[in-house]
């Protein structure tokens, strides 16, 4: 692609060199850097591309687009300034994969809980319904069946867009998507083209990255103020930030809710372990999943899949054949009468739902044993919260190691206990090693009992000092049952 063709949309401060020369890739990371392609240099968090031009002219890149200029200048390059890279990489991404979302009806999922769950279910009701889609998603990207790994929530853009590119190409009709506060707030999605946007929930996450609430709101915020008249807005009328999201929307706005008057209304009748009887716009629908969180996220799915021309009555269908998504409500039955439930939640209102969701269903029939830690180099502010909601709705708590990262363990779970008021430590142990935390907890339990494993879901591995370890809870109680 001519480099003239690639930037024509972004706005340009200065240009030196040929506009007709050949780009044959985008890259933001010099390491990434063939002959022919154009380097991208952003100012991250960590580090300043700026810094690499030079490397990245040396691996035979043919242009570079940055915010300043380097004092020496490569013969045979091409120097586009622009006043944020920032802004305006998503753009050069989209305009480089043959704009993607022009091809096929992405659907973008955010909020603090949910997202993975919500973009999960849907991608696998479109499968059904027969179309071919796509997914990216915190546990794993997917091309219509074919698995691609990820490390992050939302790629950074020229990944996100080659990924959309790689599925429109392969005839996807469809993509759902999980969009991060930090995908927002660094503009990853910027280019991108949203047939609708879903808003779940919000609480404290991630304020080590945006410093205080309201900046976290303003990034989920600007996502739905992005959207185009074309697309939908779907929100949950039962979080008090619903409606903030969509003031000032371009979108068709819409509302889901368990509690009140709204597009897609949905009521619990029944729940137990093994699923819900939920009635959705005055029509009963079992369902194999646990919990009011769950019934939310399944009413979102089901207003969106409406929202986007499916029949009310085949989405239902397919609503009462969905199964959970894997470390989300991940319930096991022991051979010794108790069931152990494995959970990706992290927040204290993830925890709170997850434990409300059991005492549902218990009815003071059996106790609850509660396994949690938090994870290091993230918000410290959510640890004692966190132990605190435990502590609230279990009657024996174990605080252990999650991914401890950079930090000491024992330092995490320190912040956890001080949490904790003299009458919560006495039915608390601190266990560091979580498969001895695990362990304990199974012990403790009788029948009738519930032990929720929380934090890490889906999850298979620890992260400690950079490395990461094998170790997926739901194996670690599964040896257990059979031992």
């Amino acid at each position: 692609m001519k480099l003239e063709t690639l930037i024509k949309d972004i706005k340009i401060k200065s240009l030196t060199g040929d506009l007709q020369c050949d780009i044959t890739g985008v890259n933001i990371d010099s390491r990434l850097i063939k002959p022919g392609h154009l380097f991208v240099a952003l100012r991250g968090t960590q580090t300043d591309g700026h810094t690499y031009i030079g490397k990245a002219i040396a691996q035979g890149a043919a242009a570079v687009l940055c915010e300043t200029l380097p004092d020496t200048r490569a013969e045979g390059v091409t120097y586009v300034q622009v006043d944020d890279t920032e802004d305006v990489v998503g753009q050069v991404a989209t305009t480089f994969c043959g704009d993607p979302t022009s091809r096929l009806k992405l659907v973008g999922v955010t909020g603090t809980n949910g997202k993975t769950t919500i973009a999960t279910l849907l991608y696998n009701m479109f499968r059904h319904f027969g179309y071919k889609v796509g997914l990216l998603s915190t546990v794993c990207n997917y091309i219509d069946g074919e698995a691609i790994p990820t490390d992050h929530t939302t790629p950074d853009p020229i990944t996100l867009n080659t990924l959309l590119g790689r599925m429109a190409d392969a005839g996807c009709q469809y993509a759902f998507m999980e969009v991060s506060s930090h995908a927002v707030a660094q503009k990853r999605i910027g280019g991108l083209r949203f047939a609708g946007g879903i808003f779940t929930n919000l609480t404290r996450d991630h304020l080590d990255y945006h410093k205080t609430f309201e900046n976290y709101l303003k990034a989920k915020k600007a996502f739905f103020d992005g959207l185009p008249k074309t697309a939908f807005a779907l929100t949950n009328a039962d979080d008090r930030n619903g409606n903030v999201m969509v003031q000032n929307t371009r979108a068709r706005v819409a509302a889901y809710s368990l509690r009140s008057l709204a597009d897609f209304q949905g009521k619990v009748l029944e729940d137990g372990f093994e699923g819900m009887l939920l009635d959705i716009n005055g029509r009963e629908v079992n369902v194999q999943f646990i919990g009011r969180f769950n019934a939310s996220n399944l009413l979102a799915v089901y207003g969106a899949a409406v929202l986007l021309g499916e029949k009310p009555e085949d989405v239902l269908v397919e609503l009462s054949l969905l199964r959970p998504v894997a470390g989300r409500f991940d319930s096991m039955r022991s051979p010794s009468g108790y069931t152990a439930i494995v959970d990706y939640a992290h927040t204290p209102d993830a925890l709170e739902n997850v434990l409300n969701a059991i005492h549902e269903v218990l009815r003071g029939r059996g106790q609850v044993i509660t396994v949690v830690g938090a994870g290091g180099n993230r918000d410290k502010g959510k640890r004692p919260l966190m132990a605190q909601e435990a502590a609230r709705q279990s009657d024996r708590l174990l605080i252990t190691s999650d991914n401890p990262r950079f930090e000491d363990p024992q330092a995490i779970i320190d912040d956890m206990l001080a949490g904790l008021t003299a009458e919560d430590k006495k039915k608390t142990l601190a266990i560091v090693d979580r498969r001895e935390a695990i362990r304990t907890a199974c012990m403790l339990a009788q029948p009738g009992d519930v032990v929720l494993v929380a934090g890490k879901g889906h999850e298979d591995y620890q992260e400690i000092k950079g490395v990461k370890h094998h170790f997926d809870d739901r194996e670690v109680i599964r040896d257990l049952f059979a031992n």
